[in-house]
């Protein structure tokens, strides 16, 4: 039975678990799982959140995809520490997986431990950030990401707001992690070139998780009780933005000139946005579905272990584009 590790790796029975296989020594778990073509392959999988939203849906479809396929994986959750996370690779590089995926909490403390799983023979795919000692990089250019965002919410602003009577605008971002910095500092400049003199920051905030984000918005409404518009990083930035907005002005409520804009694709997010008396008003996503991005996760599993050469450029940019009420019925039948 394959399983989902989502507390640290700290007890030596764990460990040892951890020592059997990538599925954690499951006495009813095959040796070796088998994909539908015979091969078989352990996987490793550390994240660096499942409090998130976004990885947890994403995780979810991929671990169903992985158990369809019959191969055997460990999927860990470092809780945001690159101290744990450098543990947990070590033990999937003991284990013998065939290949290691690590979305880091910082890239660079793990480049060493990534490195020796290379030595020894393993495959390595970061998702998220552009690693040195990796087989291939599963990535977003954060920087872009954040300019289409910047970008989608200048459209919301430019629709509500005029140099008379700017839109106040609240960055929600995540600083320590140097994608989301990326994206946020993206935001910022999508903003500035798409918006015409018609919006200021009035305040930055962090905002990984829902309940931080909600906190923090609210604290940024009441010093500033004319903010009105909430762009951010990810999931937890908007469905907490939204939370405090829903509890401000309670649903059905909220003046159409207040919004919120981020990145990520979650169902509580998609619902938010079809339901039209909520303040989300645009989604800024990636493949489409929870089902849709795990699937092109394991295609680049499958690309991987098959012994593609990445050499002449490891880094694989994901697709970006707008969720609308076009295309948002379709999205929603694979969350």
């Amino acid at each position: 039975m394959k399983k989902r590790i989502l507390a640290l790796i700290v007890s030596v029975a764990m460990v040892g678990a951890m020592l059997m296989g990538c599925t954690g020594g499951n006495s009813d778990s095959s040796s070796g799982g088998s994909s539908g073509d015979g091969e078989s392959y352990k996987v490793g999988i550390t994240i660096q959140s499942l409090s998130n939203a976004y990885w947890a849906g994403v995780m979810s479809k991929l671990e169903e995809l992985l158990e369809e396929k019959g191969w055997d994986y460990t999927l860990v959750d470092c809780e945001n520490n690159s101290g744990t996370q450098v543990g947990q690779i070590e033990n999937f590089i003991t284990s013998g997986c065939d290949l290691i995926m690590v979305h880091p909490a910082d890239a660079q403390a793990v480049e060493g431990i990534c490195g020796e799983a290379l030595d020894a023979g393993i495959k390595v795919m970061c998702w998220d950030d552009p690693m040195e000692n990796t087989t291939a990089n599963w990535i977003l250019d954060n920087e872009v990401l954040g300019q289409e965002i910047g970008k989608t919410a200048a459209e919301f602003i430019n629709e509500h707001y005029t140099s008379d009577n700017k839109a106040q605008v609240t960055v929600i971002g995540y600083p320590s992690t140097k994608v989301l910095k990326d994206r946020a500092d993206g935001i910022k400049k999508g903003l500035e070139e798409n918006c015409k003199d018609n919006y200021e920051i009035i305040a930055e905030v962090d905002g990984l998780e829902a309940p931080e984000a909600q906190t923090n918005v609210e604290t940024v409404m009441s010093a500033h009780p004319d903010a009105n518009v909430f762009v951010g990083v990810g999931a937890g930035a908007m469905i907490g933005a939204n939370e405090a907005l829903l509890a401000e002005f309670g649903k059905g409520n909220i003046p159409e000139n207040y919004g919120v804009i981020t990145t990520d694709v979650t169902q509580q997010q998609l619902d938010s946005l079809k339901s039209g008396d909520e303040a989300v008003r645009a989604i800024v996503g990636f493949e489409g579905s929870n089902l849709d991005t795990a699937t092109a996760c394991l295609e680049m599993y499958e690309r991987i272990l098959s012994g593609e050469d990445f050499s002449s450029d490891k880094n694989i940019v994901r697709i970006i584009g707008p969720i609308t009420v076009d295309n948002i019925d379709e999205i929603l039948k694979g969350m």
